[in-house]
């Protein structure tokens, strides 16, 4: 599953040769560089793990640092692994620099995964889409209430898993199959269409889909 790391800085649109307006995230991926490389003998499965986001060196741990050196890779802030399979390892030196048009191009169709937006605690009617509560006949301050959640005497509890107010958002999340609308290698910026999860600034992984159906 070949990928990069890389952030969302936003949404805009663009128009195509006929003039159709196409709605796209704009995201900012790589460059990367290659900070591990994992194989069957050693680690038990195959991977490579990738470095994105230069950073001063004293904002890392005595470790990092040393793990960093050792793949000659600069100050990095965040690492992911990417599992491949082992014939495709030989694509991939340690401290190589990976940009964006390495492995996407125009008209690819990518997975991207990344933390959706924290809304805290919220009711089960925004977290669930429950109906309210009448406004009438007695009841003044339940209007968003969930009401009863259990029954009497059988079962006499509250059935596991059941839905209700809690915490809401900030979830790992994927979308599947984003087809890509541009490539700029120069900025290092991929435009993919529709939405991806996350905030501006939102760390975001993006990988070759696993799905061969078109979007």
């Amino acid at each position: 599953m070949k990928g990069l790391i890389g952030r969302k800085l936003g949404m805009t649109q663009i128009f195509d040769e006929q003039g159709v307006m196409i709605p796209v995230t704009v995201l900012e991926v790589g460059p990367c560089y290659v900070t591990h490389v994992k194989t069957l003998p050693i680690d038990d499965y195959t991977a490579v793990q990738l470095g994105f986001g230069e950073i001063a060196e004293k904002r890392l741990a005595g470790g990092e640092r040393g793990h960093l050196q050792r793949a000659k890779a600069p100050a990095l802030k965040t690492t992911r692994e990417f599992r491949l399979k082992e014939d495709e390892l030989s694509e991939y030196d340690l401290g190589q620099k990976l940009l964006v048009d390495v492995i996407f191009s125009e008209g690819d169709s990518v997975d991207i995964t990344g933390t959706s937006k924290g809304k805290g605690f919220q009711g089960g009617i925004k977290r669930h889409g429950f109906n309210r509560q009448p406004k009438t006949h007695g009841q003044s301050d339940r209007e968003r209430s969930p009401g009863a959640a259990g029954a009497g005497s059988t079962p006499g509890r509250v059935y596991k898993g059941k839905r209700g107010p809690g915490h809401m958002g900030h979830e790992r999340v994927t979308v599947h199959n984003l087809r890509v609308v541009k490539v700029d290698p120069e900025r290092n910026l991929l435009a993919v269409k529709g939405a991806v999860p996350g905030p501006k600034n939102g760390l975001v992984t993006v990988s070759v889909a696993r799905k061969t159906r078109g979007r």
